[in-house]
């Protein structure tokens, strides 16, 4: 017996173009519907949702980039991948931004679509799952009215699961928590405030589960699209955890990779603008990162790495915190990890 496929909206103006991907990946399973114009798309979407809908920006009517935000916020469990003969960053960020999983150039290969596709679905069924995990927790535990923490042991566990697939990240969101951590003991944070501090710092990249491994692994330098592909984690993220975390939490994910002095991609505040504890996780991210292995790279010394907080303080870190690691990493002379005793 075979596993049914996903079902897969095919939005475009020009109908060969549909019929060729529609053949395709209905000889690969898919259930296949069409659309010519985005107003179709979303009466198909309301009348029986997709999973995947693969939709051109340059249509008659309403382009696609003005339909993406209505299907992502209409129907949230429908995954989305952009087409276009357009190759303005701008445009594939912004379509990122809004919620697109992917964005594939025209004119394109029927093997790179199909590769989209099922790396596209892979992720959405992972994004499911996590999403589902924390309602069924939920259920579990009772109202979110309920202290979170009667969540933390469960929210450790997934996202230790989900790093584990990978070496050179395996522990890397439970280290970050232990050195933000400390570093908020230090500032002598309100239980409260730590406490939305290590969600934070726990699920800070959870959003990367939407990023091409392959990217995430490169050995080599990264273009400036792949970077901006990877930095889409902390917009997806933020909109997987929203439904089981407060604002605060949401908004230090959203910020963790600002820079201080406002210099970071697509930033819109700087300095103090930026919630406190997201200045904190991208310190801890950041000192964390560099004391580890990487596909590129090997790990700095504690030294170095001390170094380089103190060459971007002011730019990239807020001075005041970057300082107070430094003095935490002198003074204690222990493993990060074992800073923070907890309270």
């Amino acid at each position: 017996m075979t596993i049914p496929k996903e079902s897969i909206l095919l939005v475009d103006d020009e109908e060969a173009i549909r019929g060729i991907l529609n053949k395709g990946l209905a000889m690969r399973g898919y259930i296949c519907d069409e659309a010519e114009d985005g107003e179709q798309a979303l009466a198909k979407l309301k009348a029986k949702p997709s999973d995947l809908v693969i939709m051109d920006i340059n249509m008659p009517g309403r382009q696609g980039t003005e339909v993406l935000p209505d299907i992502t916020s209409r129907f949230p469990e429908t995954a989305v991948i952009m087409a276009s003969g357009v190759t303005d960053t701008k445009i594939i960020a912004k379509c990122i931004q809004d919620g697109a999983q992917d964005y594939i150039n025209k004119p394109f290969r029927f093997e790179q679509v199909l590769q989209s596709v099922n790396g596209t679905l892979d992720k959405r069924r992972v994004a499911l799952e996590i999403q589902r995990y924390f309602q069924d927790m939920g259920k579990t535990n009772g109202s979110q009215a309920e202290p979170r923490r009667l969540f933390l042991g469960t929210v450790e566990a997934l996202v230790n699961t989900l790093e584990s697939l990978d070496n050179y990240i395996k522990g890397h969101s439970q280290e970050v928590s232990d050195i933000a951590l400390s570093i908020g003991k230090q500032m002598e944070f309100s239980p409260e405030d730590m406490e939305d501090l290590r969600w934070a710092a726990l699920l800070h990249d959870v959003g990367k589960i939407a990023v091409d491994p392959n990217i995430l692994n490169k050995p080599g330098e990264l273009t400036s699209s792949e970077y901006r592909h990877i930095m889409t984690h902390a917009v997806i993220g933020p909109n997987l955890v929203k439904p089981f975390v407060n604002d605060r939490v949401v908004d230090i994910i959203s910020h963790h990779h600002d820079h201080y002095d406002g210099s970071g991609l697509d930033q819109k505040i700087r300095g103090k603008d930026i919630p406190i504890g997201a200045r904190i996780v991208a310190v801890a991210d950041a000192y964390q990162a560099m004391t580890s292995d990487r596909p590129y790279r090997r790990a700095m010394s504690k030294h170095d790495a001390m170094e380089e907080l103190v060459w971007y303080s002011g730019t990239q870190f807020d001075p005041i915190i970057a300082n107070i690691l430094i003095n935490r990493i002198k003074q204690q002379q222990l493993p990060i990890n074992n800073l923070y005793s907890g309270s």
